[in-house]
């Protein structure tokens, strides 16, 4: 809870994967990755209850092995590969509400992005209640494929600056403008404001810029590889970060 208003995590799992098959019970250290997302909303100061919304009874007795209820499975129609998320989401806050189980907050937490903490969903709600905001999402700096230094490749091979006149003007990486792309670690938004807009990013939309290490998200088999590297080097990762946030230090 938080400022009196009730918080639901939503843990979304379905069977059906296309680039990584099963991935969302792929082990990632040692646990399913839907137990990844699952340990962080438990972990959370905020949120009031952990739900998995997933159309396999056998991914709803795994999230429920890790601490996650499962009030229902997800019906067939919200579950195809071309149904929209905002579909399983109401469903799974109206399915509640009918149960007499009422939440002010949703918390929208995919095994895609395991890395994820409690820490972090607690940081992003308290500054989308602090700024009276309708929505907070997850958002990563851009610098290796920032759009400043993106090239155009001709028919016959040759490349060309997309958003500067030549390579001679193309700007040094200190001087780019800070952008940021959404990157899949959390989202949270009022239910009301989700009834209204149909998703979490509009005009009252934050952004919670999350950990270098934490944006990654699992997309097929090279992405999940590269998390494993990551979550097995998670103690060195931290305290090269901690180095380099340090007042003095380049």
């Amino acid at each position: 809870m938080i400022d009196g208003k009730r918080v639901l995590a939503i843990v979304p799992a379905r069977k059906g994967s296309k680039g990584l098959p099963l991935k969302n019970i792929r082990p990632l250290a040692g646990k399913p990755l839907l137990a990844w997302p699952i340990a962080a909303a438990r972990a959370s100061r905020h949120v009031d209850r952990t739900i998995i919304s997933t159309d396999d009874p056998g991914f709803a007795d795994i999230a429920v092995a890790h601490g996650a209820d499962a009030p229902f499975l997800r019906p067939a129609e919200l579950a195809s590969d071309t149904a929209p998320s905002i579909g399983f989401i109401l469903h799974a806050v109206d399915a509640l509400a009918e149960a007499g189980d009422v939440y002010d907050y949703v918390v929208l937490l995919e095994p895609t992005s395991p890395l994820t903490e409690g820490s972090d969903v607690d940081a992003a709600l308290e500054r989308l209640v602090a700024a009276d905001a309708d929505a907070i999402v997850g958002v990563s700096k851009l610098e290796a494929t920032h759009p400043a230094f993106a090239v155009r490749k001709a028919d016959d091979g040759a490349i060309a600056p997309y958003a500067a006149a030549s390579f001679g003007e193309m700007p040094r990486r200190q001087d780019i403008e800070p952008l940021f792309v959404l990157d899949g670690t959390l989202y949270i938004s009022t239910v009301e404001a989700l009834r209204r807009e149909r998703g979490f990013c509009h005009a009252r939309t934050l952004g919670y810029e999350t950990a270098r290490h934490k944006a990654h998200e699992v997309d097929d088999l090279v992405d999940f590889i590269c998390i494993e590297a990551i979550a097995a080097n998670l103690d060195t990762i931290l305290q090269a970060e901690s180095r380099a946030a340090a007042p003095g230090v380049e």
